[in-house]
């Protein structure tokens, strides 16, 4: 019977604090569309602060040198990856036909079209593709958007490797090693 007693009481402690914890979230989510207090400046500063440690630079000289070549090779990383394309889910990062609706409801439009999209607009090449297949637009329409496209997804991954080049010369072997495992350098 205390073993009950204690189980019950432990549920609801447990069930209580999850409550809680939900109904926190949901007041912190209030007046940011469910992003809370979100700064990207300090994101990206939390994520240079990050780059700087795993390369243990400890010289503002240094840093300042290096620095500014992280943040090419991250611009040119988000140009090519998200930036360069609509994204998985279209235009403004939303799923047609589901959750977030099917595109006519003008205030989803609308709310979709402030929110700041993490990896960046998309480009006028993938906008005008995805144009075209949402039109039905002809097979030689379609064609012709997509090979703009893909020219255009080259110059920016030609422009990534650029970059790439350019911060790896700066860069230790053991720097280079963190950047390869980071994502930043190939």
């Amino acid at each position: 019977m205390k073993t009950l007693n204690r189980s019950v009481i432990v549920a609801g402690v447990t069930l209580a604090t999850l409550l809680g914890a939900g109904q926190l979230a949901a007041q912190q989510g209030q007046g940011g569309q469910g992003r809370g207090n979100f700064d990207p400046e300090q994101m990206r500063q939390r994520m240079m602060d990050n780059v700087r440690e795993r390369f243990e630079i400890k010289s503002d000289d240094e840093w300042k040198v290096i620095e500014p070549r992280v943040q090419k090779v991250m611009e040119a990383r988000r140009d090519v990856g998200f930036g360069g394309g609509m994204g998985m889910f279209g235009p403004g990062g939303r799923r047609r036909g589901g959750q977030g609706g099917d595109g006519n409801n003008q205030a989803d439009n609308n709310k979709n079209n402030r929110r700041p999209r993490f990896g960046g607009e998309p480009s006028p090449e993938a906008q005008d593709l995805q144009k075209a297949i949402d039109a039905n637009a002809s097979k030689d329409v379609i064609e012709a958007k997509l090979a703009k496209f893909r020219e255009s997804r080259k110059k920016k991954q030609a422009q990534l490797e650029q970059t790439q080049e350019e911060l790896r010369k700066v860069l230790t072997v053991k720097q280079e090693a963190s950047a390869v495992l980071m994502g930043l350098l190939k």
